[in-house]
Formats: C-alpha cells, structure tokens, sequence
C-alpha cells in the first residue's frame, strides 16, 4: 500500500471544516483507495470507532438502494440523530445518485446535493465524497455545492510514490516510470505487455469513451487526432488554430478551431491535459496564445504514441510539470525578451513557479553537453534579471551542484523523490 501522504495530510488539514470534502482527479488516480482504505486507516489509528464511519459505495449492490438520495439521507439520519459522539461518512461514486420527486414537498426535485447540504448542518457529521464517470465529472460534483465544499485533488503517483511501491536500483526504476508513469494499477503488472494493454485500455475503455458520452461529441475522430496531436507535441508551445490546420491538413477536412478549442477544453475538465499559460516575466502579463499541454500521466501519453515516440526531453518536462502542479504550486510557462546586440527575441522559461508571493525559476534539461544548449538554457534565466531562485533539473548529473551564476543545477531523480518546498 501506497501511502501517499500529500493528500492525506491535506484530508486530515480539512477535516471538521463544516464543508463537503470532494475528491477530484482522474478516473483509476486512486481517489477510492484514499478515502476508504487510507484515510479510514487513520481515523481508526486516532481512536474513531469503526461504527462512526459510514461508508457508503453507491456503485456497489449493497449500496444501491441508497441511490435514492432522500433514503441515503434519513439512514445518515437514523445513525447519527441525538448522538454526541462524532460520526465520518464517506460516499464513494457520488453520481450514481439519482434525482427523484418528493411528493411530500409539493413534486420538488431532490438531488443528493440537498440531502448532502443538509447533513452537512449536522455537527456530529464531518462528510467526504469522490466520484467520477460519463455522466458527472468530480469536477461537476465541486461546482454542485457552489463554495460548500473543500476539494482535494489527487493525481497519479509521483515518482516518489512509485518508487515507495517499487523499489530497486532508482535510475532503473526513473527509467520505467517514464516509459510507463504512476497509474496505481500498474505496480500490481509484471510484464511490459501488461502494462502497455492496461494504458492502452484506459484510453479507449474509459477516458475517451466518458468524454464522447458526457459531451455527446459526434466527432470522435476529431477528439482522436487531437489527442495524437497532443501527445506528440507535449511540451511544445501551440494553440487551438495550430492544431486545426494540422488534422485539416491530414484529413483534408475542415474543423474549425471553436470544435478544437471545445475539445480541449473536456480534455482539460476530464483531468486528461493540463494547461500552461505563458506569463512575461518583465511585463507581469499572461499572453492569450500559444500555450503549452502536458498529460496527466506520461504513461497515458506513451500509450497514445503507441510507445514509439520517446522523446526524454519532453517527457522529463512533463513529469516536473507534474510533480510541481501535485506539490500545490502555481505553475507558468515564462518569457523573458533578449533586447542585447539590437534584437528583440522572445526566450522562455520553462516552469515560473508560484506560492504566494513566492517564485522559482525551473529549467528542465535532460542533458547540457553541448555549449550551446548550455548557452541557451542559462541565458533564459539569466535575463529574468532578479532575485529570485534558479533551479535547472537536469539527468545528466550525479548531484547537486551551484555554478559561478548562482544557478542550481539538480539532478532530476533527487528532485523527485526530495518534495521539500522549494523556497
């Protein structure tokens, strides 16, 4: 077992807050196991009895006849009413429950987010909810409660996590994981067919086919090739124009880029890609287009390229865009302007990190042999011209180390499995 701390400290920072606990993240992220095993684990541990946690698996036959959310709501009822001590209920797979007609309340249409909204009221009662499939995102399920709810968002394993779970020699196992990322499911596989099926099948199975019933898309072609546009340019700048005259071009079609620009965003509300916003850095401004796009997992990605694309660079980017998203910061793509020598060149920054009023500068260099890349990577950071911390992360390192610039320069496996904040 996993531990995966980050979100259970953030569970445990939440709890007795008067909100509704909703655990957002892509579908097989282990947003369950959290909830009900690991959480229900510490409850447990701190001396809750295990009667004063409810658990209710709505997708599950002995939970199905609470789908109805007024008869979930008076059996929450009939444990807790007139108790002192604290109870903890869990509901796991929130869509499954359905609207129905309260006769009693003039035919009023009741959802479980009244009967939720009600409990919640109770004092005894600390709630906290996950969900997600075709019909109803964990995203949909937080903006049903309109600012009464708490989210902790759980994303796959990092590589700190995978390696808990894995073991072994750390370039070795640096190496798997980005062939084959942190899907929870995976450690349990042992073969490399095994695994490449099982990704395979979560994006046929499960992530496309949700996103083409829930949005009612007739064109799962277009959706198709995005996503194998995408993966073949992850870490690379472009925008929704760009990737309508590219499947035009290869259909000899003629999408136009609000279809484009709408499936992106159901990618992004599915958990699938992640966007990120160019800021300048001098100018304090964020630029409309080009962005760039990272998957979720690299795992995913691999699988949609078939595993024929292994471009370290960009994965290795995309895994520390990742990890930095997981650890809660605020992360943009940077631009600084090179006005030296009578030019006027737009430079970037890979990663402007934020935490309040906080900022690091993050490079991501697979490897610096070359002078000239070498060059290129410092000179971006250099021209940000301040104070704040320059990091670059790089594979081709040992260890740590800080040059004559004050620029650190990190070796990526110790980035990864050393989470402390980076400020």
């Amino acid at each position: 077992m996993v531990n995966r701390d980050r979100y259970l400290k953030q569970i445990i920072d939440y709890m007795w807050d008067g909100q509704v606990k909703v655990i957002t993240g892509i579908r097989r992220s282990g947003k369950s196991v959290l909830l009900f095993e690991l959480f229900k684990n510490y409850l447990l541990e701190d001396g809750v009895l295990e009667e004063n946690i409810i658990m209710i698996e709505l997708d599950k036959r002995k939970g199905a006849k609470y789908r109805n959310p007024i008869k979930l709501c008076e059996y929450v009822e009939g444990m807790i009413e007139g108790k002192e001590q604290p109870y903890y209920l869990f509901i796991d797979e929130i869509q499954f429950c359905r609207e129905v007609i309260d006769s009693e309340a003039d035919d009023e249409v009741i959802t479980i987010y009244d009967m939720l909204n009600e409990l919640k009221d109770y004092k005894n009662l600390d709630i906290y909810v996950t969900g997600s499939n075709s019909k109803m995102l964990s995203k949909d399920i937080l903006t049903e409660f309109r600012g009464r709810s708490s989210q902790i968002h759980v994303n796959p394993f990092s590589f700190k996590e995978y390696y808990e779970a894995v073991g072994g020699e750390k370039r070795e196992a640096f190496d798997e994981y980005m062939l084959y990322g942190g899907m929870p499911y995976l450690i349990h596989l042992k073969t490399d067919k095994q695994k490449k099926d099982y990704l395979d099948r979560l994006f046929k199975e499960v992530y496309i086919k949700d996103i083409v019933e829930r949005e009612r898309i007739e064109r799962e072609d277009i959706l198709s090739d995005m996503l194998d546009y995408l993966s073949s340019s992850i870490s690379s700048l472009t925008n929704p124009t760009n990737i309508t005259n590219a499947i035009n071009s290869i259909k000899n079609d003629h999408v136009s880029p609000n279809t484009v620009n709408c499936y992106l965003e159901y990618l992004k509300e599915a958990f699938l890609i992640s966007e990120a916003r160019r800021y300048d850095v001098k100018g304090k401004k964020y630029f409309e287009y080009p962005n760039k796009y990272y998957y979720v997992d690299i795992g995913l990605r691999n699988a949609r390229v078939n595993f024929r694309q292994f471009d370290p660079g960009h994965i290795m980017e995309n895994i520390i865009y990742n990890e930095l998203i997981s650890r809660g910061y605020s992360v943009d793509v940077g631009v600084v302007t090179d006005r030296r020598k009578g030019q006027n060149v737009q430079k970037e920054i890979d990663f402007v990190v934020n935490s309040a009023d906080k900022r690091v500068y993050i490079q991501s260099a697979y490897e610096m042999h070359m002078t000239d890349k070498i060059n290129s990577e410092l000179d971006s950071l250099l021209l940000s011209k301040d104070f704040f911390k320059k990091i670059i992360i790089r594979s081709d390192i040992p260890r740590t180390f800080m040059d004559e610039n004050g620029i650190i320069h990190q070796n990526i496996i110790d980035f990864l499995l050393n989470d402390k904040e980076l400020f």
